[in-house]
Protein backbone atom coordinates (compact mmCIF):
# COMPACT_ATOMS: atom_id res chain seq x y z
CA UNK A 1 0.00 0.00 0.00
CA UNK A 2 1.32 3.44 -1.00
CA UNK A 3 0.16 6.30 1.21
CA UNK A 4 1.00 9.96 1.56
CA UNK A 5 1.74 10.93 5.15
CA UNK A 6 0.34 14.34 6.05
CA UNK A 7 2.58 16.91 7.71
CA UNK A 8 0.67 16.70 10.99
CA UNK A 9 1.53 13.00 11.39
CA UNK A 10 5.22 13.63 10.71
CA UNK A 11 5.25 16.47 13.25
CA UNK A 12 3.47 14.26 15.80
CA UNK A 13 6.65 12.17 15.88
CA UNK A 14 9.19 14.97 15.61
CA UNK A 15 7.52 17.07 18.29
CA UNK A 16 6.42 14.08 20.40
CA UNK A 17 2.88 15.43 20.43
CA UNK A 18 0.55 13.59 22.76
CA UNK A 19 -1.78 11.78 22.46
CA UNK A 20 -0.77 11.21 18.83
CA UNK A 21 2.90 10.27 19.23
CA UNK A 22 2.57 6.48 19.58
CA UNK A 23 0.35 5.93 16.54
CA UNK A 24 2.47 8.23 14.39
CA UNK A 25 5.58 6.36 15.53
CA UNK A 26 3.94 3.06 14.55
CA UNK A 27 3.37 4.48 11.06
CA UNK A 28 7.06 5.49 10.83
CA UNK A 29 8.02 1.97 11.91
CA UNK A 30 5.69 0.38 9.34
CA UNK A 31 7.31 2.45 6.59
CA UNK A 32 10.84 1.76 7.83
CA UNK A 33 10.17 -2.00 7.91
CA UNK A 34 8.58 -1.95 4.44
CA UNK A 35 5.10 -2.95 5.59
CA UNK A 36 3.84 -0.05 3.47
CA UNK A 37 5.30 2.64 1.27
CA UNK A 38 5.18 6.01 2.98
CA UNK A 39 5.38 9.12 0.87
CA UNK A 40 5.95 12.75 1.81
CA UNK A 41 5.52 15.52 -0.74
CA UNK A 42 8.43 17.84 -1.38
CA UNK A 43 6.13 20.72 -0.48
CA UNK A 44 5.48 19.09 2.90
CA UNK A 45 9.24 18.80 3.50
CA UNK A 46 9.57 22.59 3.35
CA UNK A 47 6.65 22.96 5.78
CA UNK A 48 8.20 20.41 8.14
CA UNK A 49 11.51 22.27 8.01
CA UNK A 50 9.85 25.59 8.80
CA UNK A 51 7.66 24.31 11.64
CA UNK A 52 10.29 22.10 13.28
CA UNK A 53 13.00 24.78 13.08
CA UNK A 54 10.63 27.26 14.65
CA UNK A 55 10.32 24.89 17.59
CA UNK A 56 13.93 23.76 18.14
CA UNK A 57 15.82 26.72 16.59
CA UNK A 58 18.75 24.60 15.42
CA UNK A 59 19.25 24.50 11.65
CA UNK A 60 21.86 21.72 11.77
CA UNK A 61 19.59 19.44 13.79
CA UNK A 62 16.60 20.16 11.58
CA UNK A 63 18.58 19.33 8.45
CA UNK A 64 19.73 16.08 10.03
CA UNK A 65 16.09 15.18 10.75
CA UNK A 66 15.20 15.96 7.13
CA UNK A 67 17.97 13.63 5.99
CA UNK A 68 16.48 10.88 8.16
CA UNK A 69 13.06 11.52 6.61
CA UNK A 70 14.62 11.23 3.15
CA UNK A 71 16.12 7.87 4.12
CA UNK A 72 12.83 6.44 5.45
CA UNK A 73 10.16 7.96 3.22
CA UNK A 74 9.84 8.36 -0.52
CA UNK A 75 9.73 12.08 -1.33
CA UNK A 76 7.67 13.03 -4.39
CA UNK A 77 7.50 16.30 -6.23
CA UNK A 78 4.42 18.47 -6.35
CA UNK A 79 4.02 19.75 -9.89
CA UNK A 80 2.49 22.94 -11.20
CA UNK A 81 -0.41 20.88 -12.58
CA UNK A 82 -1.17 19.66 -9.02
CA UNK A 83 -1.23 23.27 -7.82
CA UNK A 84 -3.47 24.32 -10.70
CA UNK A 85 -5.92 21.44 -10.27
CA UNK A 86 -6.11 22.24 -6.56
CA UNK A 87 -7.55 25.65 -7.48
CA UNK A 88 -10.46 23.78 -9.09
CA UNK A 89 -10.94 21.39 -6.17
CA UNK A 90 -13.96 21.35 -3.89
CA UNK A 91 -11.56 20.89 -0.97
CA UNK A 92 -11.60 24.23 0.83
CA UNK A 93 -8.07 24.12 2.23
CA UNK A 94 -5.75 24.78 -0.71
CA UNK A 95 -2.70 23.01 0.78
CA UNK A 96 -4.79 19.90 1.42
CA UNK A 97 -6.16 20.09 -2.13
CA UNK A 98 -2.60 20.23 -3.49
CA UNK A 99 -1.69 17.11 -1.52
CA UNK A 100 -4.76 15.30 -2.86
CA UNK A 101 -3.93 16.28 -6.44
CA UNK A 102 -0.34 15.08 -6.01
CA UNK A 103 -1.54 11.77 -4.53
CA UNK A 104 -4.09 11.33 -7.35
CA UNK A 105 -1.53 12.00 -10.07
CA UNK A 106 0.92 9.56 -8.55
CA UNK A 107 -1.73 6.83 -8.14
CA UNK A 108 -1.35 6.47 -4.38
CA UNK A 109 -3.82 4.49 -2.28
CA UNK A 110 -4.60 7.27 0.15
CA UNK A 111 -3.49 9.92 2.61
CA UNK A 112 -2.92 9.45 6.35
CA UNK A 113 -3.96 12.51 8.35
CA UNK A 114 -5.59 13.54 11.60
CA UNK A 115 -7.31 16.36 9.70
CA UNK A 116 -10.21 14.27 8.38
CA UNK A 117 -12.68 17.14 8.26
CA UNK A 118 -10.75 19.16 5.67
CA UNK A 119 -10.34 16.11 3.43
CA UNK A 120 -13.97 14.96 3.49
CA UNK A 121 -14.46 15.88 -0.20
CA UNK A 122 -11.32 14.04 -1.31
CA UNK A 123 -11.76 11.70 -4.27
CA UNK A 124 -9.09 9.39 -2.83
CA UNK A 125 -9.19 7.46 0.43
CA UNK A 126 -8.34 9.35 3.60
CA UNK A 127 -7.20 7.40 6.65
CA UNK A 128 -6.85 8.49 10.24
CA UNK A 129 -3.65 7.10 11.77
CA UNK A 130 -5.75 4.64 13.84
CA UNK A 131 -7.75 3.51 10.83
CA UNK A 132 -4.63 3.02 8.73
CA UNK A 133 -2.83 1.00 11.42
CA UNK A 134 -5.88 -1.25 11.87
CA UNK A 135 -6.09 -1.82 8.11
CA UNK A 136 -2.35 -2.46 7.85
CA UNK A 137 -2.42 -4.94 10.75
CA UNK A 138 -5.37 -6.80 9.18
CA UNK A 139 -3.59 -6.87 5.82
CA UNK A 140 -0.35 -8.19 7.35
CA UNK A 141 -2.25 -10.93 9.24
CA UNK A 142 -3.71 -12.26 6.00
CA UNK A 143 -0.34 -12.39 4.20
Amino acid sequence: MKVVIDTCVILDVLQKREPFFMEATEIFFAVATKKCEGIITAKAITDIHYLFKREIRDEKSVRFVLQVLFSVFKIVDTLSVDCYLATLSEIADYEDAVMVETAKRMGFDGIITRNLKDYRLSPIKIFSPEEFLTLLNEHNRTD
